[in-house]
């Protein structure tokens, strides 16, 4: 595994932590950092035992964005570039959207252009007071990238996506988090223990239900509503046959607190 992007995996709790590592910039993506996290994405993704995983950065800031410097001069540079950066982003995006385990982002600093996409990849996301969200495409002249225009309308609505998108805007974390672009404010030496606090009540979860969950609420705009109860039909009748299952309903009918396994 690359020094670029540090991985571990607690296989007691079940939680994996990956961490972007090129503090000095802000971990701002280049492409070796881009394969990096594809690779760690893909080796935490494949664990047995996962429960959930927290993305987050080192130092001072999330993702502050495309390493720019890697991109600029023109087409000739920048394409082929570009075409690597997402060839190994794109890939982990899903990935991560895809993993039955909970993703939680834990957010400080700065989470901007690719980066902000990056943040809302994440199922949960949890900042320190201070930090800052921004697009900031409109500042190189280009359009979004990750899945920026896939998240961002589904969290905020059309009016406040343009608004960031076109304007410029730079949200703070509480502005953030009224938007419902985040879902917690914390202070930032609370931040580690808080987003272990909550990795930890999702690990302990139905993890398999709760990938059926994800898919099923990233499927519902493709869809009409009659197809969607009949997908949702099928995603609780397949996840009748799961040991999560078996145990929360018997937890259910006897009033105690079920104990989930992922399996």
């Amino acid at each position: 595994m690359s020094d670029l992007v540090l991985a571990r995996f607690d296989a007691q709790t079940g939680i994996a932590r990956i961490a972007f590592n090129r503090p000095e910039v802000l971990n701002a993506l280049n492409v070796p950092l881009a394969r990096a996290f594809l690779a760690a994405v893909r080796e935490v993704t494949a664990l047995e035992g996962l429960r959930a995983i927290v993305l987050t950065g080192e130092g001072r800031a999330f993702v502050a964005g495309g390493d720019v410097a890697s991109f600029a001069g023109g087409p000739e540079i920048a394409v082929p570039v570009v075409n690597d950066l997402l060839d190994a982003l794109n890939p982990a995006i899903l990935a991560l959207r895809r993993a039955d385990a909970p993703v939680i982002a834990a957010v400080r600093g700065a989470a901007a252009g690719a980066g902000l996409s990056l943040m809302m990849a994440a199922d949960i996301i949890v900042a320190a007071t201070g930090t800052k969200f921004l697009m900031a495409y409109e500042k190189l002249g280009s359009s979004p990238d990750c899945g920026a225009t896939w998240f961002a309308p589904r969290l905020l609505g059309r009016a406040r996506t343009m608004e960031l998108l076109l304007m410029g805007r730079v949200l703070d974390a509480e502005t953030a988090r009224d938007w419902g672009l985040i879902n917690e404010v914390v202070p930032v030496d609370d931040l580690d223990s808080r987003v272990q606090a909550l990795a930890q009540t999702l690990a302990r979860g139905p993890t398999r239900a709760f990938g059926q969950s994800k898919r099923l609420i990233d499927e519902a705009e493709h869809v009409t509503l009659a197809e969607q109860l009949e997908k949702e039909r099928a995603a609780f009748l397949a996840g009748t046959g799961t040991a999560d299952f078996a145990e929360g309903t018997a937890a259910f009918t006897a009033k105690r607190t079920p104990v989930f396994t992922g399996r």
